[in-house]
């Protein structure tokens, strides 16, 4: 195609000196257009490509400086091959970070190489070695005074008379000096990555976390009773024993009475019917109000307070959606869509109807003021001590509102989490993560074989999904109760906890529900709960001899003392011959902590197989003795090698979760298990 006239007038580019390429810059999310994610303390390991034409050296330098700071802090990349460069940062101020790659001609590198090849080769260097006092006089020029000096120093030194030859061309090998030339490149060949890339940085709770659903109104002592806060309050020491350290609370404000529902979300609620907290909102009040029966504003923030006395936090449902009773739908009706016949629409997902909540209608030409009115629910509860919210359904709101709300929140509150809940399509998923919720829901609960569990997990711990996609896994929820759990009895309600509890650094069940082993569902082939308590009370024994509490209290008292399992680096599948065995491992960058984790996922049946394991991931050498202590029984066993036998019968016990211990070798000779 013939250039255009202006095209072939256009001059040569302001900078045509410049001949580095900077290119394939990781991690970066979608080009830079949105942040990566870590948490404080955590290192960034940068990597790109940079190359010139032609045989000339190149230098690289990563850049990176903390939000709010002008100054560049710069590291050294390491050449890996291939014109392939990396370098690393730690984070450790909560907020975010910026970073970069430069890179530039490094005419001083290039010309000791060449000095290097003609001396080894027998031939006259002496106009080299002058040509490189020319250099260093040139770095010397862009260097500060006692830089400067010393540059010149060298320079002399290079061309100094009396001096050997041979002497004059090791003084040109200094590494010293090539180090302190290196932070005074030229800038005409200088090239920075612009725009910067983003780094969000969260406080450590956004990586490893450990959450409790519970319903207030259903934690009374007395049965049939309506809970309150305070009882809330009381059920905390429980809640804490399990080895919890976040509290997560279903909405708590008024609920409406207009198209109420009843018991399993029957139409037509009787007198005493509770009806469902996410039907917001009364003539009690709406978003910023809590419901008379729980309690006070007062309750709520003594509640906070006893929590983090107990090391937890409270999380809240953050909801936006209206009963019919709301103040919002009577003093702001441009807030939702009306139907043709001028009633209100309410929510629906067909055949479901949901009569009893109003959906808010984010394309009113009045959008402006709800984003700002529902900003102002969030600041209001952060006022109240929340630091971490529970965000039902945020793929049925605009993307643009979730980024605009997240990042207006972080700004003065850079510690605040989001978990998004939403199971609905993987890029929705991805694309709310990645415009800042801090963790997301998952589709663990329905993957249960082998196959399913291990291609889905390896794609979360893979770039560049790791780099901002925080996975909260969760066994069941109100809302789900899965056929596994349905049909597999006690070792089913063993084996999901142990799988989101060793898969994920974050994980999550509905209690009392879980532990109290609840799977009766609403009817045949529905994963809805029968007497479900989202829509009437429940009274709960926790004291029950057949609950899972010892065993949830064991599994999240490991995982506070397995740093590996806090993190969702490190994961490594390992083959077994039995596809209903899984087998994986996590393992701390230095491998100080590998927790092997072997699971029959047959609820029915006793599997036997033989483990094909990875010894490089745990740190193992291929024939070396190693004890793998099983941390939910105490047994040990002594391992050698990559091939060996397990058992397990699901009724005694459907898992492994093993801390591997390598056998050393002290100067007294003895042998001992780290």
């Amino acid at each position: 195609m013939p250039r255009s006239a202006a095209t072939a007038r256009a001059g040569p580019p302001e900078h045509g000196q410049r001949r580095v390429v900077i290119e394939n810059i990781t991690p970066c999310v979608d080009g830079g257009r949105f942040p990566i994610k870590r948490v404080s303390g955590e290192v960034v390991v940068v990597e790109a490509d940079a190359f010139v034409d032609g045989h000339d050296a190149v230098s690289c330098a990563l850049l990176h400086r903390t939000e709010g700071t002008d100054a560049w802090q710069r590291e050294p990349m390491v050449p890996l091959g291939n014109d392939r460069w990396r370098a690393r940062f730690a984070v450790e101020q909560v907020g975010g970070c910026l970073y970069t790659v430069a890179a530039w001609v490094d005419h001083l590198l290039t010309w000791r190489s060449d000095l290097l090849k003609k001396h080894s080769a027998g031939q006259d260097v002496q106009v080299d070695l002058q040509r490189g006092a020319l250099l260093a006089e040139a770095i010397a020029m862009r260097a500060g005074a006692d830089d400067a000096q010393r540059l010149r120093q060298w320079a002399r030194s290079l061309t100094e008379a009396a001096a050997d030859r041979a002497e004059r061309v090791a003084r040109a090998q200094d590494p010293a000096l090539y180090e302190l030339a290196w932070h005074y490149p030229d800038p005409e060949q200088l090239l920075v990555r612009e725009p910067a890339l983003g780094v969000v940085v969260d406080r450590p709770r956004a990586r490893y976390s450990t959450w409790y659903e519970m319903f207030p109104r259903s934690a009374a002592a007395e049965p049939g009773a309506h809970g309150t806060l305070a009882d809330c309050e009381a059920r905390l020491p429980y809640v804490a024993e399990l080895g919890f350290d976040v509290l997560y609370l279903p909405p708590i404000h008024p609920i409406g009475t207009t198209e109420r529902k009843g018991p399993n979300n029957r139409p037509g609620a009787a007198a005493q019917d509770p009806g469902s907290p996410w039907a917001i909102g009364s003539e009690a009040g709406g978003h910023k109000s809590i419901d008379p029966k729980l309690g006070t504003l007062a309750d709520f923030r003594r509640l906070v307070a006893r929590a983090a006395e107990l090391g937890m936090e409270i999380a809240l449902d953050l909801a936006f959606q209206c009963s019919p009773d709301h103040p919002y739908v009577r003093e702001h009706p441009e807030w939702f869509l009306r139907r043709p016949d001028g009633s209100v629409q309410y929510a629906e997902n067909p055949p479901k109807k949901y009569q009893d909540i109003y959906p808010f209608y984010f394309e009113t030409p009045a959008w402006r003021t709800l984003w700002e009115e529902l900003a102002s629910v969030v600041e209001f509860w952060i006022s109240q001590g929340v630091r971490i919210f529970r965000v039902d359904n945020p793929h049925t709101k605009p993307f643009a509102f979730w980024e605009w709300l997240i990042a207006r929140v972080k700004r003065v509150e850079p510690d605040v989490l989001f978990l998004a809940e939403a199971f609905t399509r993987p890029k929705v998923m991805y694309r709310l993560a990645k415009l800042g919720f801090t963790q997301s829901y998952t589709y663990f609960a329905w993957r249960n074989t082998r196959h399913a569990l291990t291609e889905y997990f390896r794609e979360l711990s893979t770039p560049p999904l790791c780099d901002f996609f925080r996975p909260s896994l969760w066994p069941n929820t109100p809302d789900i109760l899965t056929e596994y759990l349905q049909f597999g009895g006690r070792p089913a309600f063993t084996v999901r906890l142990v799988l989101a509890a060793t898969l994920g650094a974050s994980y999550g069940i509905y209690g009392p529900a879980f532990e109290l082993l609840e799977n009766e569902p609403r009817e045949p082939g529905s994963e809805e709960y029968q007497n479900s308590e989202k829509y009437q009370l429940r009274s709960w024994d926790i004291a029950r001899s057949d609950s899972l509490r010892d065993l949830i209290a064991r599994i999240n008292r490991i995982r506070r003392e397995s740093p590996a399992l806090q993190s969702n680096v490190g994961l490594t599948f390992h083959g077994c011959d039995n596809d209903m065995l899984i087998a994986y491992s996590k393992a701390n960058a230095e491998q100080s902590d590998a927790i092997l984790t072997i699971v029959n996922l047959d609820p029915h049946h006793t599997q036997s197989g033989w483990l094909d394991l990875q010894l490089a991931a745990l740190g193992v050498e291929r024939t070396e003795a190693f004890q793998a202590h099983d941390l939910l029984t105490g047994s040990r066993f002594l391992w050698r090698g990559a091939r060996n036998f397990v058992l397990l019968d699901p009724q005694r016990g459907p898992a492994h979760v093993l801390r591997v211990r390598r056998r050393v070798r002290t100067e007294r000779d003895f042998d001992y298990f780290l």
